[in-house]
Protein backbone atom coordinates (compact mmCIF):
# COMPACT_ATOMS: atom_id res chain seq x y z
CA UNK A 1 0.00 0.00 0.00
CA UNK A 2 1.39 3.57 -1.07
CA UNK A 3 0.87 5.74 1.89
CA UNK A 4 0.08 9.52 1.67
CA UNK A 5 -0.56 12.27 3.58
CA UNK A 6 -2.68 14.45 4.72
CA UNK A 7 -1.97 16.78 2.34
CA UNK A 8 -2.44 14.61 -0.51
CA UNK A 9 -5.93 13.54 0.51
CA UNK A 10 -7.29 17.00 0.91
CA UNK A 11 -6.16 17.96 -2.60
CA UNK A 12 -8.69 15.20 -3.78
CA UNK A 13 -12.62 16.73 -4.02
CA UNK A 14 -14.70 14.00 -3.37
CA UNK A 15 -18.07 15.78 -3.49
CA UNK A 16 -21.82 14.33 -3.60
CA UNK A 17 -23.59 14.43 -6.61
CA UNK A 18 -27.35 13.16 -8.08
CA UNK A 19 -27.41 11.54 -11.29
CA UNK A 20 -29.61 13.57 -13.68
CA UNK A 21 -29.16 11.94 -16.84
CA UNK A 22 -28.20 7.85 -17.49
CA UNK A 23 -27.97 6.40 -21.15
CA UNK A 24 -26.23 3.85 -23.10
CA UNK A 25 -22.67 4.17 -24.23
CA UNK A 26 -21.97 1.70 -26.72
CA UNK A 27 -18.85 3.27 -28.04
CA UNK A 28 -17.28 2.02 -24.81
CA UNK A 29 -14.77 -0.48 -24.89
CA UNK A 30 -16.05 -1.85 -21.86
CA UNK A 31 -19.84 -1.94 -21.23
CA UNK A 32 -20.52 1.66 -19.41
CA UNK A 33 -23.30 3.99 -19.17
CA UNK A 34 -22.99 7.80 -20.03
CA UNK A 35 -24.07 9.85 -16.81
CA UNK A 36 -24.72 13.92 -15.98
CA UNK A 37 -24.77 14.34 -12.16
CA UNK A 38 -25.22 17.15 -10.32
CA UNK A 39 -22.65 18.80 -8.14
CA UNK A 40 -24.24 21.30 -7.19
CA UNK A 41 -24.39 25.29 -7.70
CA UNK A 42 -20.38 25.55 -7.07
CA UNK A 43 -19.67 22.72 -9.47
CA UNK A 44 -22.53 22.26 -11.60
CA UNK A 45 -23.36 19.38 -13.82
CA UNK A 46 -20.40 17.08 -14.73
CA UNK A 47 -20.56 14.24 -17.20
CA UNK A 48 -18.92 10.83 -16.68
CA UNK A 49 -18.19 7.56 -18.30
CA UNK A 50 -19.15 4.86 -15.85
CA UNK A 51 -18.20 1.12 -15.88
CA UNK A 52 -21.34 -0.15 -13.62
CA UNK A 53 -23.69 -1.57 -15.90
CA UNK A 54 -23.61 -5.26 -14.25
CA UNK A 55 -25.31 -4.34 -11.37
CA UNK A 56 -27.43 -0.98 -12.48
CA UNK A 57 -30.66 -0.34 -15.02
CA UNK A 58 -30.52 2.74 -16.74
CA UNK A 59 -33.67 3.61 -15.32
CA UNK A 60 -32.64 2.64 -11.69
CA UNK A 61 -29.83 5.61 -11.56
CA UNK A 62 -31.29 8.76 -11.99
CA UNK A 63 -32.15 10.57 -8.96
CA UNK A 64 -29.25 8.69 -7.09
CA UNK A 65 -26.77 10.13 -5.23
CA UNK A 66 -23.25 9.46 -5.87
CA UNK A 67 -19.73 10.54 -4.56
CA UNK A 68 -17.52 11.78 -7.70
CA UNK A 69 -13.87 12.81 -7.77
CA UNK A 70 -14.35 16.30 -9.46
CA UNK A 71 -11.01 17.80 -9.52
CA UNK A 72 -9.55 15.33 -12.17
CA UNK A 73 -8.83 16.90 -15.74
CA UNK A 74 -11.26 16.04 -18.08
CA UNK A 75 -10.34 12.71 -19.92
CA UNK A 76 -11.09 11.78 -22.90
CA UNK A 77 -13.44 8.36 -23.66
CA UNK A 78 -14.25 7.10 -26.96
CA UNK A 79 -16.28 9.99 -28.35
CA UNK A 80 -17.09 11.78 -24.86
CA UNK A 81 -15.13 13.84 -22.79
CA UNK A 82 -15.72 12.64 -18.71
CA UNK A 83 -15.24 15.43 -16.16
CA UNK A 84 -15.49 12.98 -13.57
CA UNK A 85 -14.96 10.25 -12.08
CA UNK A 86 -18.00 7.96 -10.15
CA UNK A 87 -16.49 6.31 -7.16
CA UNK A 88 -17.44 2.62 -6.90
CA UNK A 89 -15.64 -0.83 -5.60
CA UNK A 90 -14.91 -3.66 -7.10
CA UNK A 91 -16.47 -7.23 -6.32
CA UNK A 92 -14.86 -10.25 -6.39
CA UNK A 93 -16.75 -10.74 -9.83
CA UNK A 94 -15.64 -8.22 -11.43
CA UNK A 95 -18.74 -6.25 -11.14
CA UNK A 96 -18.95 -2.10 -9.54
CA UNK A 97 -20.66 -1.12 -6.52
CA UNK A 98 -21.56 2.49 -6.35
CA UNK A 99 -19.64 4.13 -3.15
CA UNK A 100 -23.11 6.14 -2.38
CA UNK A 101 -24.26 8.25 1.11
CA UNK A 102 -26.29 6.25 3.19
CA UNK A 103 -28.65 9.28 3.93
CA UNK A 104 -29.13 12.30 1.51
CA UNK A 105 -27.23 15.00 1.48
CA UNK A 106 -26.53 18.35 -0.55
CA UNK A 107 -25.38 18.21 -3.90
CA UNK A 108 -21.97 19.37 -4.06
CA UNK A 109 -21.24 18.10 0.02
CA UNK A 110 -17.82 17.32 0.35
CA UNK A 111 -16.49 14.16 1.81
CA UNK A 112 -13.93 15.14 4.54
Amino acid sequence: MDMINWDDFTRVELRVGTIVAAEPFPEARRPAYRLRVDFGPEIGERKSSAQITDLYALEDLVGRQVIGVVNFPPKQIGPMRSECLVTGFYRDDGAVVLAVPDQAVPNGAKLG
